[in-house]
């Protein structure tokens, strides 16, 4: 069936990705990014350069959107409120449209209670180089499960660029000695267009890993 997907964060990485899939399985697809230059166009896609953090660029991006996917990152370790800000701005605007489409979000293993569930390295890796982006991955996901928002939390492994296998494992609770390794970009795009295609998960923190 096809569909309206929004992505916000098109531009690189697993958002480009999802865009090229999106297209591929024959939906029509709005792409918001601070840069679109890297989004090949094609006849049934929306660019918008704009942020992920603007009520107006996020609005007209999602206005007739079946689902939305969220792919945003950045570079920046230290201070950053780039996913709380984007959650106040997408629940802003979901609610200004009186929007009840399902939104698809990346976060990241070990953001919230996940933190229990991870190794010692990668406690380590957190608290040496993203502790402020995963408190800031931490207060995203609890604005919008506070939100009346439906939502899902997409906590990949650690990201690769290795190849699409679309074998990976799907984990929607949290269990003891559930070991999260790696995923692909391109498995994790895979992943959101076939969740926002037929959504199973909402309303919950999902790990994905090979």
């Amino acid at each position: 069936m096809k569909m309206n997907l929004a992505i916000i964060g098109a531009g690189a990485g697993v958002g480009l990705l999802a865009v090229t899939q999106a297209l591929e399985n024959g939906h029509q697809v709005t792409a918001l990014s601070t840069n679109t230059s890297a989004i090949p166009h094609h006849f049934a896609l929306i660019k918008i350069n704009g942020s992920a953090t603007s009520v107006d660029d996020v609005k007209k991006a999602i206005q007739n959107a079946d689902a939305v996917l969220i792919t945003i990152g950045t570079k920046k370790k230290k201070g950053t409120t780039l996913f709380s800000d984007m959650a106040k701005a997408v629940i802003t605007a979901m609610t200004e449209l009186d929007s009840k489409s399902p939104v698809l979000v990346i976060s990241g293993f070990g953001v919230g209670e996940g933190i229990k569930h991870t190794g010692l390295m990668m406690k380590v890796v957190i608290n040496l180089f993203l502790k402020d982006q995963y408190k800031d991955k931490g207060l995203m996901e609890s604005l919008f499960a506070k939100s009346n928002v439906s939502w899902e939390m997409v906590q990949p492994g650690m990201l690769t660029d290795g190849i699409l296998t679309k074998n990976y494992g799907v984990f929607p609770a949290f269990t003891k000695g559930k070991k999260v390794g790696k995923i692909s970009r391109a498995d994790l795009a895979h992943y959101l267009i076939t969740e926002a295609e037929s959504p199973r998960n909402i309303n919950r923190y999902v790990a994905l890993t090979y």
